[in-house]
């Protein structure tokens, strides 16, 4: 299962990736436009509409590079955090339910939750200092 935790949290980090990208083109595009028309009214009303709408595509890619970050690391929060955003993803059709898909088999394998375990640490009694 390490594999498949090591591509999802590639796929988690690409998809993201995209995700801010398509918010810097929509901000420039949209703004861009306002500002090419030179009308005061244009410039302030596509300035908003673009800042709105990178500003959600930016909220909604977030999340996924950090879990996918995570994931790579296999840090524990990261698995709770990429199962999350990969429940919203299976709204997203095609390409975001065949994700959440993806991610919900992985993450919910017995041998992907002990791989995120933290180990418990061991003392034995003879590493405990004299008294």
């Amino acid at each position: 299962m390490k594999e498949h935790v090591t591509i999802l949290g590639a796929l988690y980090i690409a998809f993201s990736a995209q995700g801010l990208l398509a918010a810097t083109i929509v901000l420039v595009a949209v703004a861009g436009g306002g500002l090419l028309s030179g009308d005061p009214d244009a410039i302030a009303i596509t300035s908003t509409v673009g800042v709105a709408i990178s500003s959600l595509l930016f909220v909604l890619s977030v999340p996924g590079l950090i879990g996918g970050i995570g994931l790579l690391k296999r840090i524990s929060w990261s698995r709770y955090l990429v199962l999350i955003v990969g429940c919203f993803n299976l709204m997203a059709i095609p390409f975001g339910t065949a994700l959440g898909i993806y991610t919900i088999w992985v993450l919910v394998k017995p041998e992907t939750v002990a791989l995120f375990e933290t180990p418990k640490p061991t003392t034995s009694p003879s590493s405990d200092p004299p008294r």
